[in-house]
Order: structure tokens, then C-alpha cells, then sequence
């Protein structure tokens, strides 16, 4: 799969899911629009990205493509906190 077309893919996931799992009192709906790719990378026949949306819900998302199965993997993370470590 190409690059653009698997970030387009990977933006629509993103929609589907935040869709079909926001919390229904907050009537939110989401848009490609709404979603960017953080950053994203195409080695052999495998994509990667991560991928956030303008929503501040703290949520992220890895999708994965993998080119020999023609399958596509979700990992949707929660970002709990932010620190720094000297």
C-alpha cells in the first residue's frame, strides 16, 4: 500500500473508532478533517503511524498496516500524564 494511501486509510479508522466509542452526552462527531498523522513510516511492505485528533481527550492511536496479511491493526492509547525526567 502506498503512503497517502495508507494515511488516508488510517484517518478513516480513526473516525470510525472515535465514532462509534466517544462518550455518547458529549455529541461529538469527528471528520477526517479532525484527525492529523503525528508521524507515519512505510518500510518493506508495512506502514506505521500515529495518528491524533484535534479533540482534547488525550487519546492517540498507532495503525498498522501489515502487507502481507493485508491487515490493519488498531492500538488506542489514553495519555494519562506528561513529566520530565533529568
Amino acid at each position: 500500500m502506498g503512503n497517502d494511501d495508507f494515511q488516508k486509510l488510517a484517518k478513516q479508522v480513526v473516525v470510525e473508532y472515535f465514532n462509534k466509542n466517544a462518550d455518547k452526552t458529549d455529541s461529538k462527531k469527528i471528520t477526517e478533517d479532525d484527525v492529523f498523522i503525528v508521524w507515519s513510516c512505510k518500510t518493506l511492505q508495512n506502514n506505521k503511524a500515529l495518528v491524533s485528533t484535534n479533540v482534547s481527550d488525550g487519546m492517540y492511536y498507532e495503525i498498522t498496516h501489515n502487507g502481507d496479511k493485508q491487515e490493519t491493526y488498531v492500538d488506542a492509547y489514553k495519555k494519562w500524564e506528561n513529566f520530565v525526567v533529568k
